[in-house]
């Protein structure tokens, strides 16, 4: 029994960080409060942009009833979030029933004794899996190159490569499958991959690619500003990505990222 006296102090250590995480008071202003910020600063332009004339009544009507029932939702929304506070006291008492409970489900339902997997299920399971890939390559030879049948297989082979940690052969199967019909999103993949791998320079050419057909592709120009960064040219990076930044909607889900990014630039 003294063995579980040992586990059950790891689990509670293990749960501090999570305890100290919880009980962090709250920035002052959160997502909500800020969208309530943003929908009271469009309010205004919209009476600016009447008196200047550059909107008409009926439009001005109509976008500030629009802007009034999302500052309407995001207050409310607000007042919930701030509603729902913590208590302290009730969450430092649940940390330690939380270890409490787990060590003791643990003992009624766990197996500490279960070996893992023996190394010939692992490599019989390995074995399975290449002669499947081995046999999409045999059935992708016989095929039109340029058909659309070949290029979802390519695809789909560079999609398997890269779940098993080759690099080289994911991006050799997706450059077939681009060979076939060029794709940006695709490209993106690709470049992804080599800028991952320390190649910036091939990702760069990937990126090209897919920018002169989808020149507004806010993931390939978020990459173009990667490269830039990966290769010592900050500068370069900034400008692109502040140039995003500045053409991203205001709920644009990787504005967050953005920004931090060009913060951790020098």
């Amino acid at each position: 029994m003294t063995v579980w006296i040992p586990l059950i102090l790891l689990a509670l250590a293990a749960l501090l960080p999570l305890g100290a995480a919880v009980l962090r008071p709250r920035a002052a202003r959160g997502r909500r409060e800020a969208d309530v910020a943003l929908y009271r600063a469009q309010l205004a332009e919209l009476d600016r942009e009447r008196e200047a004339g550059r909107l008409d009544e009926a439009g001005h009507r109509a976008a500030r009833v629009e802007v009034q029932r999302r500052l309407i939702a995001a207050a409310d929304a607000a007042e919930e979030e701030a509603s729902a506070a913590r208590s302290p006291a009730l969450l430092v008492a649940l940390v330690p029933l939380i270890a409490a409970g787990a060590a003791g489900l643990y003992l009624l339902r766990g197996t500490p004794g279960m070996p893992s997997a023996p190394y010939d299920m692992r490599a019989e399971a390995l074995a399975r899996d290449e002669q499947i890939l081995a046999t999409l390559r045999e059935r992708l030879a016989g095929l039109d190159p340029r058909s659309e049948q070949a290029r979802q297989g390519w695809v789909l082979l560079g999609n398997a490569e890269r779940s098993r940690g080759r690099a080289d052969a994911a991006i050799a199967a997706w450059t077939r499958a681009i060979e076939a019909r060029f794709d940006a999103g695709l490209a993106g993949d690709i470049a992804e991959m080599e800028i991952a791998r320390g190649a910036p320079e091939r990702a760069a050419g990937w990126i090209t690619r897919g920018l002169a057909e989808d020149p507004g592709d806010p993931r390939l120009r978020f990459l173009a500003g990667l490269v830039e960064a990966e290769s010592g040219r900050p500068a370069n990076a900034r400008a692109l990505w502040q140039a995003l930044l500045n053409e991203s909607p205001p709920d644009a889900p990787w504005r967050g990222l953005l920004e931090r990014r060009l913060t951790g630039l020098p």
